[in-house]
């Protein structure tokens, strides 16, 4: 099968391998270089990367136009693959591959339509998510789907599930590809009762807040990204958790810390919160490189101090 690929960040790229390994990859389609990490020089995002490491055809385009539409016309595909693209598409291209355009969309329809369904599912406590095989439509993620497949969520970070929902959306993909083309794919309209949002995640949203429960900070922290990071003032200094565990009290040897207390048992590092508390395992300081919590704990002139929310 001819197949035009559209995708730009890492999420995208096992789905564009697989599809190369299975299918003509006509032409990639992804969004222009731009400065995507702490250093000020543009870089290729990851699927350019890889589809220059496959040889295939690369076209690079922050929005659909007229030449984009002719290129996209030339590469004559059977289909068109989104997944992750960051543009939005005009009907033109929904309707210009005689098989339509599929997008792979992480999360179970009609549950996280929108821009970050992975971090939204960590944030609700979902005990599971998964990615969709969609038609695009005219909404934010309105259209049908002919396939879901599901894992699990507890415990993992935004990028383990990003990771393991990407590689669960490629092989997904490749085998919905063969149905399209033999008429045996079956659509499914979203029930629009259960439709929940997914909207963009707000820095603000990831302050952790010892006002909170336990349970409730830990999500933030496993939810959290370089663009949204899980911070808060500890011991009176901003510093953002890397990693975390809701405690117990057999690890703080007693009685856990109230909230808004940060205590140091054993060399390690309880944040009080509502109704019990968070254990710190890893720790970046602002302007500091990251270290295990007991290694920051260090560095802390007496044992109890205090936390709170990062203005």
């Amino acid at each position: 099968m001819r197949v035009v690929f559209m995708g730009t960040p890492s999420f995208a790229v096992p789905s564009l391998v697989k599809l190369a390994a299975n299918h003509e990859v006509a032409l990639v389609l992804t969004r222009p270089d731009a400065v995507r990490s702490r250093g000020k020089k543009l870089e290729p995002s990851p699927v350019k990367s890889r589809a220059l490491e496959l040889g295939l055809p690369v076209l690079e385009a922050k929005r659909i136009t007229p030449d984009v539409l002719d290129a996209l016309r030339a590469a004559d595909a059977d289909v068109f693959c989104v997944a992750a693209y960051g543009c939005i598409l005009p009907d033109e291209v929904l309707t210009m591959a005689p098989l339509g355009c599929v997008n792979v969309h992480a999360s179970l329809l009609p549950r996280w339509r929108g821009a970050a369904p992975i971090q939204r599912s960590i944030l609700a406590g979902d005990e599971s998510t998964g990615v969709s095989i969609m038609r695009i439509g005219h909404g934010v993620d309105t259209g049908a789907y002919c396939a879901q497949a599901s894992c699990s969520v507890a415990g993992k970070t935004a990028d383990e599930l990003t990771g393991e929902l990407a590689e669960l959306g490629a092989d997904l993909l490749v085998k919905v590809l063969p149905t399209l083309a033999d008429g045996t794919c079956v659509w499914t309209e979203q029930d629009e009762s259960l439709v929940t949002h997914a909207a963009k995640i707000e820095k603000a949203e990831m302050r952790l807040d010892p006002s909170d429960t336990a349970e409730t900070n830990v999500r933030r922290v496993l939810a959290s990204s370089d663009a949204a990071p899980a911070r808060c003032l500890a011991a009176g200094k901003p510093v953002r958790i890397l990693r975390a565990a809701i405690a117990v009290p057999s690890d703080a040897s007693g009685a856990l810390p109230a909230a808004g207390k940060l205590s140091v048992r054993g060399k390690r590092v309880y944040l009080g919160c509502a109704d019990g508390a968070l254990e710190a395992l890893e720790i970046k300081p602002d302007g500091k490189r990251a270290m295990e919590a007991r290694a920051w704990a260090a560095g802390l002139h007496g044992a109890d101090q205090s936390w709170e929310l990062l203005a």
